[in-house]
């Protein structure tokens, strides 16, 4: 299914495996000026969330849509905001469970340095209330966001305050916050950084161990190069750290992953992208080489944006969150005649239970195109023995999809070569989604260039 938006004009319309359109529906019940929508899929109907302004208040609406886009029923008020502007971005984040049976709508009021407020608002997926909680979290330095924000298959809420030096080019200090399902109050646990600097922090949750992974690059110098993989566990249950580790990469492994940039430099381009939890406690990172360059010059470093202190600040005293989460791309804005993209090796880190590296290994491949990096990237189709990248290769004027793939128990990898798509037809990586949970094969979002027009 595909949603679509035109001004004021809002439709849905449904495809069958053969790319055919079986249906539209016209979603006639929103109202003007939709600030945003979001969506979480099940088997056979779908949740669209979507937020308006309506004179001085913010609505967050939710409603369930059946297989064809119509309605299953009314709309759910989640929750309100009182304003005294007009609004031009979302106020409120949606978030969902790893099985989708627990939905959060939250925001972040920023008014005070030293003090946000978090308002969360949990739903099951029957868009029944559970609780709302209102969370005061100090911030006791100029330079502390809040981000990362989670919920696990519990119902319960996680989220991370950083800080940044003062130059906000890295991240020095870090914490982690659990509200549990039903509780009014949260727990806080400082995580020990220690002498090292942090960037491009990810929060995963592990379900089935009960568990919080917190994982980041790090430099052992400010703005140095990339020396490891900083990792602290948590664990839920307990309600305490398990590990904290900070796994330096061996001169080997950065050999394999450099691509164009020396040994020393091999990880500087190279940005969190997938994190796969292991039933036994261990977790597999993978990462991928991403950069920019530009004719009028003024490329930027990566510690120019994943510390500032103004992540996520709408300058109206709300958050308002994006998914920078695998695309660091966003992070620069080129207003250069020519700005190429590149997409260059994936590296593969697998850890056992208590954060130690058990294998590495990289998928080799170049990708670059100019002013656009919609065909760039990869797609991950995890089938619970493999983990299947599936990529384009350019050859010539020939767009080639390409799968390679690595079992979990060891580290070889094997490329085959899918097939060569016609001329008329794109492979988008990013907005790829597989068909189930385990599965031989995926769900390739293809468009033909006649609808790009």
């Amino acid at each position: 299914m595909a949603y679509k938006n035109y001004r004021d004009d809002h439709t849905i319309t449904a495809y069958n495996s053969q790319m055919k359109i079986v249906d539209k529906a016209n979603l006639n019940f929103l109202p003007d000026r939709v600030l945003n929508t979001d969506f979480i899929a099940y088997s056979s109907s779908f949740i669209m969330f979507y937020q308006y302004q309506k004179r001085s208040i913010i609505y967050s609406m939710a409603i369930k849509l059946d297989g064809k886009g119509n309605k299953m029923g009314e709309p759910v008020e989640l929750d309100t905001t009182d304003i005294n502007f007009m609004a031009n971005n979302k106020l409120y984040s949606i978030i969902s469970s790893e099985n989708k049976q627990m939905i959060v709508s939250y925001k972040v009021n920023n008014k005070s340095d030293k003090n946000h407020i978090v308002t969360s608002v949990l739903f099951d997926k029957d868009l029944n209330l559970i609780k709302k909680s209102l969370l005061n979290i100090s911030m006791p330095d100029r330079n502390d966001f809040l981000n990362n924000f989670s919920v696990d298959n519990d119902g319960d809420l996680v989220f991370l305050r950083a800080a940044g030096t003062s130059q906000s080019d890295n991240i020095n200090k870090l914490s982690l916050y659990f509200k549990a399902k039903n509780a009014d109050n949260y727990l806080f646990s400082e995580i020990k950084v220690g002498s090292i600097y942090l960037d491009d922090v990810s929060l995963k949750i592990d379900n089935f161990n009960k568990r919080y992974l917190v994982s980041s690059f790090f430099s052992k110098q400010r703005r140095g190069n990339v020396d490891g993989l900083f990792c602290h566990i948590w664990d839920k249950q307990k309600g305490t750290e398990l590990i904290t580790s900070a796994s330096v990469f061996a001169d080997d492994f950065r050999n394999d992953a450099k691509g164009e940039n020396g040994t020393k430099g091999a990880f500087n381009d190279y940005f969190l992208k997938q994190i796969i939890s292991k039933q036994d406690g261990g977790f597999i990172v993978m990462a991928e080489a991403v950069y920019t360059s530009s004719r009028g010059g003024g490329n930027n470093s990566r510690w120019d944006y994943w510390g500032s202190p103004n992540y996520g600040n709408s300058g109206n005293g709300f958050y308002s969150y994006g998914n920078t989460w695998g695309n660091p791309w966003n992070r620069w804005n080129s207003f250069n005649n020519v700005t190429r993209y590149y997409a260059d090796n994936i590296a593969i880190i697998s850890y056992d239970s208590t954060a130690k590296i058990e294998w590495t290994n990289t998928v080799a491949k170049s990708q670059y195109d100019d002013n656009s990096d919609d065909l760039l990237g990869y797609a991950m189709a995890n089938t619970g023995e493999n983990i299947h990248i599936l990529f384009n290769v350019q050859e010539k004027r020939n767009l080639i999809l390409t799968d390679q793939f690595i079992a979990y128990k060891w580290t070889s990898n094997q490329k085959s070569y899918i097939k060569k798509l016609r001329s008329w037809i794109r492979f988008y990586a990013k907005i790829c989604k597989t068909s189930r949970s385990k599965a031989n094969n995926c769900s390739l979002s293809i468009q033909k260039l006649h609808l790009l027009c």
